[in-house]
C-alpha cells in the first residue's frame, strides 16, 4: 500500500504563565523534542504493526466467511469499521473536509472501503489465501503506476522495466496455478488490484493536505450510510451461522484491518518517510503466506514463495529507482 502523508503535529512551546508584561523573569524554554532515532524507531514500529495487521486480513476474511455470505461480510464489516472511525473523528472534534475533498474521499472509500474489500472477499470464496497474497503482491507496483499517471510524472526506464516484470511474473503464476486460464477469482482479484491502487493514489494525494488516519476515517464514514443500508439488505438474503471464527474474523476485518491498521500505517509513514514505509511492506505477502499454512492449515504450492519473492525484488526496484 503506497501513500503520502504530509502533515506534521506542531511543536508545542511551553509558557510560563507567572510572568508578567516588563518582569526579569526570562522567557520559558521551548520543550524538547524528542531524539530523532526515537521518533523513527517508534515510527517504524507503527508501521511495521501495519503491515503485520494488513497481512492478516485474507486469513481473517476466510474466517469471517465462516458465519457470514460474502456480501454480507463486507458491508457489516465496512459499517464497524466506519462507527469506529465516526467516534475517533467526534472524539477528536476533527472538523469536516472541506467540500472540495469529498469527490477524492468517495474515490477512497470506493476504492479502499468498498471494492477492494468485496472483490477480494468474492474471490476467497475459490481462491486460497496463499494465491491471493502472490497476486496481490503485485498492489505496490499497480499503486505506482496508477500515481505517475495521476501526477504525471515520468518514473526512469528501469521502474518501468521492473513494474512490467512484476506483472508478468503474477500473470505467468496465476496462469500456471488455473491451467492456462485465469479464473474467476483471478478476475476479482485483478479487479481488487485496480479499484485499490485508485483509492491508494487518491488517498495519497489527499494525504498531503489533512492527516492520513483522517482520509481513510472520513472515507469510512462517507460509505457508511449505504453500507448499512448494505447490511441490512445482505443479511436478509445471505445465512449468517454464528461461530467463534467467523465472529473474530469478522471483528478483526473491521477493526483490525480497516481501520487500526490503517490508522498505524499512516502513523508510522508520516515519521519514517514513504521510502523506508514501502521497504517494510515488502513483507506483507511472505507474513500472510505465513499466516495460511499456520492458522489456516494451507498446503503452499512450490511457485507460490518463488512468485511472491520474485514480486518483492521487482517491487524493491521500483522503490530503489523512485528514491
Amino acid at each position: 500500500m503506497t501513500a503520502q502523508n504530509s502533515a506534521t503535529q506542531p511543536t508545542a512551546i511551553a509558557v510560563d504563565s507567572s510572568a508578567r508584561p516588563g518582569s526579569a523573569q526570562p522567557p520559558a524554554a521551548a520543550a524538547p523534542s524528542a531524539p530523532a532515532s526515537t521518533s523513527s524507531a517508534r515510527g517504524t514500529f507503527l508501521a511495521g504493526l501495519g503491515v503485520v495487521a494488513f497481512s492478516l486480513t485474507f486469513p481473517s476474511t476466510v474466517w469471517g466467511l465462516e458465519s457470514f455470505g460474502p456480501w454480507s461480510l463486507v458491508a457489516v464489516r465496512s459499517t464497524l469499521a466506519a462507527l469506529i472511525a465516526g467516534a475517533f473523528l467526534l472524539a477528536l472534534r476533527v472538523p469536516l473536509p472541506e467540500r472540495r475533498h469529498w469527490a477524492g474521499l468517495a474515490v477512497v472509500g470506493g476504492g479502499v472501503v468498498v471494492g477492494f474489500p468485496l472483490l477480494t472477499t468474492l474471490a476467497l470464496q475459490t481462491s486460497t489465501t496463499s494465491h491471493a497474497a502472490v497476486v496481490v503482491g503485485l498492489l505496490p507496483l499497480t499503486t505506482a503506476t496508477f500515481a505517475a499517471i495521476r501526477t504525471g510524472r515520468r518514473p526512469s526506464r528501469t521502474f518501468w522495466i521492473a513494474a512490467v516484470s512484476g506483472a508478468a511474473v503474477v500473470i505467468a503464476f496465476t496462469l500456471q496455478q488455473s491451467g492456462g486460464a485465469p479464473s474467476t477469482g483471478d478476475l476479482y482479484l485483478f479487479g481488487a488490484l485496480l479499484v485499490c491502487a485508485a483509492g491508494y493514489t487518491e488517498g495519497g494525494r489527499l494525504a498531503a493536505l489533512m492527516p492520513g488516519w483522517q482520509v481513510i476515517g472520513w472515507a469510512l464514514v462517507l460509505c457508511l450510510p449505504l453500507m448499512a443500508v448494505g447490511s441490512a439488505v445482505a443479511l436478509s438474503f445471505e445465512p449468517v451461522r454464528l461461530n467463534a471464527h467467523g465472529i473474530i474474523g469478522l471483528l478483526w476485518v473491521a477493526a483490525g484491518s480497516t481501520f487500526f491498521g490503517l490508522y498505524v500505517w499512516y502513523r508510522g509513514m508520516a515519521a519514517i518517510g514513504i521510502p523506508k514505509a514501502s521497504q517494510l511492506q515488502l513483507a506483507q505477502p511472505l507474513l500472510t503466506l505465513v499466516w495460511s499454512v499456520s492458522v489456516l492449515g494451507e498446503s503452499l504450492s512450490p511457485a507460490a514463495p518463488l512468485a511472491a519473492c520474485a514480486v518483492l525484488v521487482c517491487i524493491a526496484v521500483t522503490q530503489r529507482a523512485r528514491s
